[in-house]
C-alpha cells in the first residue's frame, strides 16, 4: 500500500521560529514512516522556502532545495527548484507546524486552500479569529462564555492609564507564547508596557488581572465530535506565567511547573473540559487547539486564549496533556491525518 505524501512545514518569519523547528523535530520523532512518506518544508526567519532532508539542528545548510507550495490546483504540492527546472511533488495532506504571525493567523491556511490540499488544523476564519485575542473574547462573550474585562488600544491611539482597573496584562493582540506580555499593577508603568508590546503589533490588548489558577484544555476533533485532553494546571512561585521565553526552555522555567492532571476537584476538571469544548466550537476550531482558561475560587471557569497550533515538543502542554488520556504523540499525528481526510475521528 502506497504511502501517504505528508509535506510538513516548519519555521516561519515570526519570533516563535525556534519553538517551531523543535516542533518538527518532535513530529519527526513520532512520525510512522510505514504509513507516511514525509516532505519537510523549512520556512527561514528571512522566509526562504526550501526542502531539505528533515527538522534537524542545521537544517539550513543542509541537503536543501529550494522549494514552494503552489496555489495552482492542477500541481496540488510542491514546486521544487532541481538544477534549474522547477518538479512537481504531489502531496496528499499538509501539517503546518507553525507558531505564531504567519502561521497561526490564516495566512498560511490561505495559501493551503488555494492549493486545494488537505491541511490540518484550524481554518482561516478560526485561526484569524483565534490569533486576535479581542476578537476571540468578542465572539466567546456573545456565546455566553466568561471572558476578562479588556480594552483595545490601536496603533497612534492614546490611552488614559486612569480609566484602566489595574492589576492588568498588557499584550499584543496578534501575537504568540508570552511576546511582548507585561503586568502592569500601577498606572505609572501602563504606557510603556503598551510600547513594549506594539514592539510585536500595533495592535494592543489591555485585559483586566482574573485571580485564578491558570489551567488548560487540550482539544482534537472537529464539531461536535471532539476528545477532551486531561485538564493541566500552571503552578507558579512567582511573577506571571511566561511561555516560550527561557533560554532552554526544555530544561524547565524558572517560575512554573505544568502539572498533568491538574490538581483541581473532578467536578471542576468535568466543567473545564466542557468549557474548553465550547470555547472551541463557538470560535469554529478544527483539527486541534490548546484552549488557555482561568479557574477562579468560585468555580467559574474565564477563557484566556485559544492557540490554534500548540507547540508538540516535547516539553509542551498539548502533548503531555493528550498522553495523560492516553494518546500519545504519533496517534495524535494519526488522527488528525484522518481529520484533514475525512472531517472524522477514527
Amino acid at each position: 500500500m502506497a504511502r501517504l505524501k505528508v509535506g510538513i512545514i516548519f519555521g516561519g518569519c515570526s519570533e516563535e521560529h525556534p519553538v517551531s523547528v523543535k516542533s518538527a523535530q518532535d513530529v519527526a520523532r513520532n512520525l510512522d514512516v510505514v504509513k507516511y512518506e514525509p516532505f519537510y518544508i523549512g520556512i527561514t526567519q528571512s522566509g526562504d522556502w526550501r526542502l531539505c532532508d528533515g527538522p534537524g539542528s542545521g537544517w539550513e545548510e543542509g541537503n536543501c532545495r529550494p522549494a514552494v507550495l503552489s496555489p495552482d490546483r492542477r500541481v496540488r504540492g510542491l514546486l521544487v527548484l532541481d538544477q534549474g527546472r522547477y518538479e512537481a511533488i504531489a502531496l496528499d495532506v499538509v501539517l503546518p507546524v507553525l507558531h505564531g504571525k504567519l502561521g497561526e493567523d490564516g495566512a498560511i491556511q490561505g495559501l493551503l486552500e488555494l492549493s486545494g490540499i488537505p491541511y490540518i488544523g484550524c481554518d482561516i476564519q478560526s485561526s484569524a479569529l483565534c490569533m486576535d485575542k479581542s476578537l476571540a473574547y468578542l465572539v466567546a462573550g456573545s456565546a455566553g462564555i466568561a471572558t476578562p474585562n479588556f480594552w483595545t488600544v490601536m496603533a497612534d491611539e492614546e490611552i488614559d492609564p486612569d480609566r484602566i482597573t489595574y492589576p492588568v496584562f498588557v499584550k499584543p493582540a496578534r501575537s504568540g507564547s508570552s511576546f511582548g506580555v507585561s503586568k502592569v499593577s500601577r498606572k505609572e508603568e501602563l504606557l510603556s508596557a503598551v510600547e513594549t508590546a506594539r514592539r510585536y503589533d500595533s495592535k494592543v490588548l489591555i485585559e483586566e488581572a482574573v485571580a485564578g489558577s491558570e489551567i488548560g484544555c487540550a482539544i482534537l476533533g472537529n464539531e461536535l465530535d471532539l476528545i477532551a485532553g486531561e485538564v493541566d494546571h500552571i503552578a507558579l512561585s512567582h511573577g506571571f506565567f511566561r511561555i516560550h521565553q527561557e533560554d532552554r526552555p526544555e530544561t524547565g522555567s524558572d517560575n512554573s511547573v505544568a502539572i498533568v492532571p491538574a490538581d483541581i476537584p473532578e467536578e471542576s476538571r468535568v466543567l473545564v473540559q466542557e468549557k474548553a469544548k465550547a470555547v472551541y466550537r463557538a470560535l469554529g476550531c478544527r483539527g486541534l487547539s490548546r484552549v488557555d482558561m482561568f479557574l477562579k475560587e468560585d468555580g467559574e471557569v474565564v477563557l484566556n486564549e485559544v492557540n490554534t497550533f500548540p507547540g508538540m515538543t516535547s516539553y509542551s502542554r498539548y502533548p503531555r496533556m493528550m498522553a495523560a488520556a492516553d494518546l500519545p504523540l504519533a496517534e495524535v499525528i494519526d488522527r488528525l491525518v484522518s481529520l484533514a481526510l475525512t472531517g472524522k475521528l477514527r
